[in-house]
């Protein structure tokens, strides 16, 4: 605990008992398999064991998982065992009352080891323990912690010192997975690896003998993030697909904003699939804000991309199509070119009547058939918004991502925004932003596709439009000297009026 405390969020910006089981029921039906109740501390959460015993009746759900401190334990984990609960961390980080209390600033500490031991009699095994190793703190008690797991059937998971605002971060404090495991082993030869989980993030050890196990959780030094299929939920209803990342988006403002649940998925994918693919750039720790979960005290509404494997969301694929790379279309080839290209010889404007009065067209006698629409954009942003997106610092959040939402959901509502056009079903739409570090433009793509009577050459051209003013939106704060340009049909098939290629317009 910070000498100055932690500041704490408004209860009105927390989600609700019912948000946490709203999105937790979408999450499961998505392929989640496991949710772990985290903090901060949960065990001080009113409704902790109505939650517990409500996610336990979601079908598809195996398993409830809590990670606490431990302090209440004694009073709370009978019944926490009958609401269903099936896995418990708890977190120690000393084996030493007096430094328990420096470094928790309250007492505790026995009742701490009491509800470990009470935790072992109601049959939870292992009991999970999570110990930060600190160099100069608690690396004189990691062969103390080693022979805790001599008569308990506790796994004790040595986690490596991460950054986080607050925390201090001095990387001398980080002691690596290699040291600690030879510091072990010249007290105990025979300590060695046990098999571990595809989707592990700590590898399993064990002294011969003992009846526990211990664990090296190598976030730092062997990092895990291509098998690693967590995201995480937090309190005020951001969504983290990377614990060490500092881009969030904010799903509790859409719950309450009457999003639908496929707008959630939408959401959901494109935070998972704009993840890095190591701590989330976390190489440039001087410049990276990071909250822990603790600390609920700012807002951001932002996301990054993932893979996760099947325990998590593997699933998302078949909902998510806002992830393929811009393939053939290479924009600067358009900067000479017309923006108006011919496509047929028809000189007649479809939506206006012989009268010369505006009209909807009529596409009651048109066969269906597959169209397609490819539309592109830029925006030129500069030098100094190029490096804020490129280290994700803008005080808004996240750009690209934001920016490839906002163009998913404005293609979507194209009928709504553009008079006369008519209300289609889009069996595939595919936003992509990207940084033209070189150009200091962000490079916008929409793919749009629909089987049916008429063309979606608007809903690729709306969705790079939208995602484009983002993209000023999100950056305006910074310099109103962007330009928003090329916004152009690239290609399209489908239709009587047959297929067009920017490449072949003349």
């Amino acid at each position: 605990m910070p000498e100055e405390g932690v500041k704490l969020t408004k209860k009105p910006e927390l989600l609700t008992t019912n948000e946490i089981l709203t999105l937790s029921e979408l999450f499961v039906k998505q392929g989640v398999n496991k949710i772990r109740l985290t903090g901060g501390e949960p065990t001080i959460h009113k409704d902790l064991l109505h939650i517990v015993e409500s996610l336990k009746n979601i079908s598809g759900l195996e398993q409830v998982a809590i990670t606490t401190n431990g302090v209440t334990l004694t009073k709370q984990l009978v019944n926490l065992q009958r609401a269903g609960l099936d896995v418990l961390n708890i977190s120690l980080d000393t084996l030493k009352s007096e430094k328990y209390e420096r470094i928790t600033r309250r007492k505790g500490w026995a009742r701490v080891i009491a509800g470990i031991d009470l935790a072992i009699q109601l049959g939870y095994n292992p009991v999970k323990i999570n110990v930060v190793a600190m160099r100069g703190f608690n690396d004189d008690e990691i062969i103390d912690f080693v022979e805790f797991t001599k008569d308990r059937p506790v796994d004790v998971r040595f986690i490596e010192y991460m950054p986080f605002t607050g925390n201090k971060w001095e990387t001398q404090k980080m002691i690596p997975f290699s040291e600690m495991k030879s510091m072990i082993q010249a007290k105990y030869p025979n300590f060695s690896a046990l098999p571990n989980n595809p989707n592990d993030t700590s590898k399993a050890y064990h002294v011969p003998g003992f009846k526990g196990q211990l664990g090296f959780i190598t976030s730092m030094s062997e990092h895990f993030c291509g098998s690693c299929n967590r995201i995480r939920l937090m309190a005020d209803g951001s969504l983290k697909v990377c614990l060490f990342g500092n881009s969030e988006i904010s799903l509790r403002d859409a719950l309450r904003n009457g999003c639908s649940e496929e707008d959630l998925l939408l959401m959901i994918g494109a935070a998972v699939k704009r993840k890095k693919k190591q701590h989330a750039g976390m190489m440039n720790l001087a410049q990276m804000p990071n909250r822990p979960m603790i600390l609920i005290d700012c807002k951001m509404d932002t996301g990054r991309n993932h893979n996760l494997r099947k325990t998590g969301f593997n699933i998302l694929n078949q909902y998510f199509l806002i992830n393929s790379p811009l393939n053939s279309y290479s924009l600067p080839r358009f900067i000479n070119r017309p923006h108006i290209c011919q496509m047929s010889t028809s000189s007649k404007l479809t939506h206006v009547t012989a009268e010369g009065k505006v009209s909807m067209v009529d596409v009651g006698e048109k066969v269906n058939s597959e169209r397609l629409a490819v539309a592109s954009g830029k925006v030129y942003v500069g030098p100094k918004v190029t490096q804020l997106i490129k280290e994700n610092m803008l005080k808004k959040g996240d750009v690209l991502t934001t920016a490839q939402l906002a163009g998913i959901i404005g293609a979507k509502k194209t009928s709504d925004l553009i008079p006369l056009c008519h209300n289609i079903f889009l069996s595939h739409l595919e936003v992509n932003c990207t940084l033209n570090e070189q150009d200091e433009t962000v490079v916008i793509t929409c793919s749009a596709k629909s089987t049916g009577k008429t063309g979606v050459e608007m809903e690729a051209l709306t969705g790079v439009s939208v995602a484009a003013l983002t993209v000023y939106d999100m950056c305006k704060a910074v310099t109103k000297a962007m330009v928003i340009r090329e916004i152009i049909l690239v290609k399209k098939s489908g239709g009587y009026r047959g297929d067009y290629d920017i490449d072949n317009s003349g």
